[in-house]
């Protein structure tokens, strides 16, 4: 079976639009949720978020192109060929046949639903445009990311709410594994700072409403958190069998030598409080690369700052671990950027992968008084040099979509 390895790595974010800006800024401790600009909020609940404030989609779209795809699709893109130019590749250099595209979104084309709504209600059935059905659809960055490369590999889209982009990674990793691709796109994508995303998620009383200091409210595993918030962008990796890598001569950022999955099987939105299915989903995951749960030493949390949620995922871990947990350091990058949803877990992993690199931990921000449920050593001061071989990216979606992905260095 091939090993697989990220060879490449691009983003957008409220952090910064490449891995390296990015990754100075949370190494720095920056918060990327600020209030909303891009409408306005008087009349909502929750007035901020991890909006995307600067991003310049022209180098890959003409003017005709920006009115017909929406930004979820544009940060796709723009993240993906900024992941293969990382990575030195062209269509020219791989087998288009053997390489493919696995781009997700929990809400796909929210903003375009909410558009659409508007025209039809206000203005009449012809008034709708003909790009409403294809831009609403979850698999529309997968698909123009094939199209403008030429890829004819596996193409798909995997929609699992928040962790989708998790499940975006280790469907790539099966497809190279079982020999159906040399290499993969691999990632997610969300514009969710929008009208009606801000509204279901309000009403649903998921959201922080911390309107007087948006830059603390996203507080995981801190004891007064009261809710996520809201974030949007993309991430994408580009992953190759190793034998591909090692023929190309290509730079190998790190390793992914295990992944797992499970379901929380329980209900629509609340984890499981026991938090089983996610130890479960942390077992199979070290079981596939081999490891004993003491030989990752980092695990970057999906730590949305939920109540019920975090105190799940943190007894789910140490459960994993069978409270061996001494050498064990988390954080929650979601402390930093919001949660960017079906795009979270991709831009996580490239955090993962860059402090595998450094050998760094993040802080996790805004812990004023931790939650004593919480047993694990949190990151929760300042950053942290630490030395460790692998790390793991959680993700968890509503409806108990568990996902771990084990970075390794390379």
């Amino acid at each position: 079976m091939e090993e697989v390895v990220v060879t490449g790595m691009g983003c957008v974010s409220p952090l910064g639009n490449t891995p390296d800006e990015l990754w100075k800024n949370v190494l720095a401790g920056k918060s990327g949720v600020s209030y909303i600009d891009r409408f306005n909020t008087d009349e909502y609940e929750v007035h901020f978020g991890g909006e995307v404030k600067v991003f310049d989609p022209t180098p890959y779209f003409s003017e005709r192109d920006l009115k017909r795809y929406p930004r979820n699709v544009q940060y796709a893109v723009h993240s993906a060929m900024n992941a293969l130019e990382d990575a030195g590749l062209s269509s020219d250099s791989v087998d288009v046949t053997r390489a493919g595209v696995i781009l997700s979104s929990g809400m796909g084309g929210v903003d375009v639903y909410y558009k659409g709504s508007i025209a039809l209600a206000t203005k009449g059935p012809r008034r709708v445009s003909p790009y409403f059905m294809p831009m609403v659809i979850s698999n529309m960055g997968s698909n123009l990311v094939s199209i403008r490369l030429g890829w004819m590999g596996p193409s798909f889209a995997t929609l699992s709410a928040c962790a989708s982009s998790n499940y975006s990674v280790i469907s790539a990793v099966d497809q190279i594994r079982l020999g159906r691709a040399d290499v993969m796109l691999a990632g997610g994508t969300e514009e969710s700072v929008c009208p009606l995303a801000l509204s279901g998620f309000s009403a649903m009383n998921a959201l922080s409403r911390r309107n007087d200091d948006p830059e603390t409210a996203s507080r995981p595993f801190d004891k007064n958190r009261n809710g996520f918030v809201l974030g949007e962008g993309a991430g994408v990796l580009v992953l190759e069998s190793l034998s591909h890598a090692k023929k190309r001569g290509a730079k190998i950022l790190a390793r992914i030598p295990g992944v797992g999955l499970s379901a929380d099987a329980y209900h629509l939105s609340a984890p499981r409080i026991d938090g089983k299915a996610v130890s479960n989903a942390i077992k199979y995951a070290l079981k596939d690369a081999n490891l004993k749960a003491q030989d990752v030493r980092y695990i970057n949390t999906h730590g949305t700052s939920s109540l019920r949620g975090d105190v799940a995922e943190s007894g789910a871990i140490y459960n994993a671990y069978e409270g061996h947990i001494d050498d064990l350091r988390i954080n929650s990058t979601k402390s930093l950027l919001g949660h960017l949803l079906g795009a979270a877990s991709a831009v996580e992993s490239i955090v993962t992968i860059k402090s595998l690199i450094d050998q760094k931990i993040h802080v996790s921000r805004n812990i004023v008084e931790k939650d004593p449920e919480i047993l694990l050593h949190v990151v929760d001061k300042e950053a942290i040099d630490y030395d460790f071989e692998y790390a793991i990216c959680n993700s968890l979606g509503f409806g108990g979509h568990n996902s771990v992905v084990i970075f390794g260095k390379a």
